[in-house]
């Protein structure tokens, strides 16, 4: 996927067209009238109960932490999607998570660092290593938002056949590059197994100013605290934790990648982010992984 950056106009952290740009300022001006508060749209289930409430801080981990990482130049490309062509690639039990009207997909490149166990030491080799991941956000039974991993693309074997046994991730094995020269980031990728092979590409932003905390799109697309995995029959969600993502805007120099069709959202060939976001990176704990349609792992 090539997509067309240059008609394309940076407006709060985001990618949009012009004409959208006047509908977004006039937003943005709306709440200013309105004493800027945060709101943060969302989806009432059938059973009439809200998704929680969207927060830029985690909560303690219930239960016992099982796995710490550390996530490095993590770049954060996002599209607006319709809801129901995302619905068909969520777990059973999960409906897309909505702001704004649109549920969001996201293609996020980063580098992985100290991995490892909660209580252990860190694997110096098998814990470092470049990853991608396409995601979408989900909403289950109970309200809880989380990310749902469409794909995950990672240059360590062992990691991705592990995390496939251990909680059904679909982790893929590629060779992958992040690095950093000249103020820009670049991440490369290309899918060695399973199919479709060679799936990949090359992503390249700027990173820009640090943010100020408070966006409701970007804590939207960041501030999740979990996510949804289908496994053995079950929908299970995994609780993590970690501190407030320092969040920078960002200019999108380069994008040709094909990782989004290869993990069903062909309807997004071509088409610009609408959302660039960079950050240097948080320290991120896991907890104990549950039944998606328990109230907690206590």
């Amino acid at each position: 996927m090539k997509a067309n950056v240059a008609s394309m106009t940076l407006y709060s952290g985001r990618l949009v067209s012009q004409a959208r740009l006047g509908r977004r300022t006039r937003s943005a001006d709306a709440r200013r009238r309105s004493g800027g508060a945060a709101v943060y749209p969302c989806r009432v289930d059938a059973a009439g109960r809200e998704p929680a409430q969207v927060r830029a801080h985690a909560d303690a981990l219930p239960g016992r932490r099982i796995m710490r990482q550390c996530w490095r130049d993590v770049t954060f490309l996002h599209w607006r999607a319709d809801p129901e062509l995302v619905q068909p690639l969520m777990p059973a039990g999960i409906r897309p998570d909505v702001y704004d009207g649109s549920t969001w997909v996201g293609l996020i490149p980063f580098q992985m660092e100290c991995a490892g166990p909660a209580c252990g030491p860190n694997v110096p080799w098998l814990g470092r290593f470049a990853e991608t991941n396409v995601r979408g956000y989900g909403v289950d039974a109970r309200g809880r938002r989380g990310v749902v991993f469409l794909s995950l693309d990672a240059s360590r074997l062992a990691v991705v056949l592990g995390a496939r046994v251990a909680l059904g991730l679909p982790y893929c094995w590629a060779r992958m590059h992040v690095r950093k020269a000249s103020g820009q980031v670049e991440y490369s990728s290309r899918r060695r197994w399973p199919q479709p092979r060679r799936s990949g590409g090359r992503i390249v932003i700027r990173p820009g100013a640090q943010r100020e905390p408070g966006d409701p799109l970007a804590d939207f697309l960041t501030a999740r605290w979990g996510l949804h995995t289908r496994w053995l029959g079950r929908t299970l969600y995994v609780p993590i934790s970690h501190e407030v993502w320092p969040l920078h805007d960002a200019t999108l120099v380069a994008v040709d990648d094909s990782l989004l069709s290869a993990a069903g959202l062909r309807f997004l060939e071509g088409r610009a982010p609408d959302s660039v976001l960079w950050s240097p990176g948080v320290t991120t704990d896991f907890g104990l992984p549950y039944d998606a349609h328990r109230p907690s792992a206590d």
